[in-house]
């Protein structure tokens, strides 16, 4: 699969964009207002099928008014912020089919101003960056972080991974998956990873991250409990989403996977909205899953954090192959 149609569709549903309600279409202003007053599942999802639409006419001005200036992901193991991925959606054009859907919305409240919005989408089609169409990966499981902006909310995060069957993955799909084409799309954009500034709050961030993942590896239930809020999401390198704490936990302390030890790096923190960060990183994990070398597997890993007292917890995370 060519990761370049992908990632043009990760960032598809970033952005908050004009809801859409009855037959008349509501302002920006409106629309997002409407959300900050009444948050819910419902209402982000309309606005992020508003951005869908704007993400496929390649609308690049649209997006830059609504992103947080906050805004990271990652492309194929490049932190990317605002201005690189407005450049990337102005500089490309999508062409779908009708009847694309998004569906199965769960939103997780971070704190008052922070939610976590995952939900699938499912769309045929392709996308254009440079001149060459690649098909849009489908059905994928798509994950948004929105910030509250004064009356508006904004969207700090967002990541998509193909949904698939972990049984049918071959062994070298399991392992390190190539993003050359998404590396490039980032370079290309003017995206430097290595030269990212670092928040003043990563050493913290990485640190609890440490933690976390030693906790996961010992598969120690009472650790994760400690180490992450009252309630948590996660989604998996597979798309598989786990919508709350107790599956989560259960998920992680499993029988599947035996992990003999992992390193993290690349960790760049960065305050998202006061009391809420996010952490990207890149982890390399040895051991084994369903009785299968894993050794040398490469996971990016995006985490939010939201401080509790004078301690930051783990909230949600958004694990990706690529």
């Amino acid at each position: 699969m060519n990761l370049d149609s992908r990632n043009s569709l990760l960032i598809a549903a970033v952005v908050a964009a004009l809801a859409i309600c009855g037959p008349a279409r509501m302002s920006r202003a409106s629309a997002s207002e409407a959300a900050a007053a009444a948050p819910g599942a419902d209402a982000f999802l309309a606005l992020q099928k508003s951005a869908k639409e704007a993400r496929i006419r390649g609308d690049g001005k649209f997006f830059g008014n609504l992103l947080s200036d906050k805004f990271v992901k990652q492309m194929g193991g490049v932190r990317v912020g605002k201005a690189e991925v407005v450049k990337l959606i102005g500089d490309s054009k999508c062409e779908v089919k009708t009847g694309w859907t998004l569906t199965e919305p769960h939103l997780l409240k971070i704190n008052d101003d922070a939610y976590a919005l995952t939900y699938v989408s499912d769309m045929q089609g392709t996308c254009a960056t440079g001149g060459k169409a690649e098909k849009i990966p489908s059905p994928v499981r798509a994950a948004t972080i929105w910030v509250r902006n004064g009356k508006t909310w904004q969207v700090a995060f967002h990541g998509e991974n193909l949904i698939v069957n972990p049984a049918a993955q071959p062994e070298t799909d399991k392992k390190t998956q190539p993003a050359k084409s998404e590396a490039a799309n980032a370079k290309s954009a003017g995206a430097r990873s290595s030269e990212t500034a670092a928040d003043p709050i990563t050493g913290a961030l990485m640190a609890a991250e440490n933690a976390v993942w030693a906790a996961w590896k010992d598969k120690d239930a009472k650790r994760l409990e400690r180490l992450t809020a009252r309630q948590i999401a996660f989604v998996d390198i597979f798309g598989t989403h786990f919508d709350n704490k107790a599956d989560t936990i259960k998920d992680w302390t499993g029988p599947i996977c035996q992990v003999k030890n992992f390193t993290l790096i690349n960790g760049t923190g960065t305050t998202i909205s006061p009391g809420v960060a996010i952490l990207t990183l890149t982890a390399t994990v040895n051991g084994a899953c369903g009785g299968q070398d894993i050794s040398g597997l490469k996971v990016y890993g995006n985490s939010v954090y939201v401080k509790d007292g004078h301690t930051w917890k783990w909230v949600f995370g958004f694990n990706s192959p690529t």
